[in-house]
Parts: C-alpha cells; structure tokens; sequence
C-alpha cells in the first residue's frame, strides 16, 4: 500500500503469557528477526536492529522477513488450532487422531498456498516435520490460542487458518482442512 515508506516487519520467538488482562509476563527468551518490507525499509533497518537490540531482545536483520512469516504461519497453523480444540499443551497433538487424520491435507493446503503468494516451494512432508519439530520442542507449552479459549479472549484464527482460507479464495485454491479448523475454533470462542 505505501511502497515509498520504509515498513518493516518483525518474527519473534519469544515466549510471554498473560495471566490476566493488565498484566503480561516474560516466559522465555527468544530471537528476533526483522526485515524490510519496502525498499526504503533497507536505509533504516541496521538503526531499528540496533534500537531493538539495546532493550535486551537478541535482534537479528533478515533479508528475507515474508518468507520467516510464512515458516512462523507454517507453525501457528499447524499447532495452535489443534491446541485450542483438544485443549491441551503443544505436544500433546502429535499422538491426537484429530491431527494425524488432517496435518497432511493442511501441509499440502499450505504448500500450494505458499507457491501461489510467491514463495519458494517446498514439500508439504518438510511444512509437517516442521510443525512436529516445534511441537515436540515447545511440547510443555499452551499455545496463545488454547490460552486464549481458556480465558474466554477472542482468538487468532481469523488472522491464522482463516487468512490461509482467504488467500485460498483468492487464488482459487481449495482449504477444506483450513476452513474446518477455522470453523471449529470459532465455534468454540462462541461457547
């Protein structure tokens, strides 16, 4: 929308839980990577780095920040949705029939999806082994998603499953397994 600005974007692995409304908590560090996502962004990006960095966050620039978003969508996409409807901690839906009955039709949803905005292509068996890599790593970990169905909070999928099902519709692309999750847990933010 505005190419001439200098816009960038932010990933971040670090860890936070917000065990009531006015109060966030630090749950464990992480890496930062930031990136331009306009041309203008390059002039400013080893300031904002450096700026970032000097609160404490481990900040580094990325050339590539679209591509490290669609990895962290790849992840939240395939782990988030299944925590909130099984209730339970990340790991714990590697061995749930909900998942092993839809994380291949979601890896192969999401791979034609990634193609089409542009990005480089890649296997749907590599888009699952590293959703299941990041389960098994965070295994103890609640999801934002399942917190925020706990909480009663509003939750991401419209911003997660549900853009995969809007970009799907865009380039006309099936999303079954996406629209299902979507779905669900907005079925579940109703209740």
């Amino acid at each position: 929308r505005w190419p001439e600005r200098p816009i960038l974007a932010a990933s971040t692995t670090e860890g936070a839980n917000r065990p009531s409304p006015d109060r966030v908590v630090h749950a464990g560090a992480g890496a930062t990577w930031l990136g331009p996502m306009t041309a203008p962004a390059n002039a400013v990006l080893a300031e904002c780095v450096k700026a970032l960095a000097s609160s404490g966050l481990t900040v580094h620039p990325e050339s590539d920040i679209l591509g490290r978003l669609w990895q962290k969508l790849v992840v939240n996409a395939g782990i988030n949705p299944f925590t909130a409807l099984l209730d339970c901690p990340n790991g714990d839906i590697l061995h749930a029939d909900l998942f092993l009955n839809h994380i291949d039709g979601l890896c192969e949803e999401i791979a034609r999806l990634m193609v089409a905005a542009g990005q480089p292509e890649q296997a749907p068996s590599a888009l699952r082994e590293r959703i299941e890599i990041i389960a098994r790593n965070t295994a103890r970990n609640t999801s934002s998603m399942r917190s925020d169905v706990q909480n009663g909070r509003t939750t991401e999928i419209d911003y997660i499953n549900g853009f995969l099902v809007q970009l799907g519709r865009s380039k006309g692309i099936a999303t079954p397994v996406n629209q299902m999750l979507a779905e669900r847990v907005q079925q579940l933010s109703l209740n």
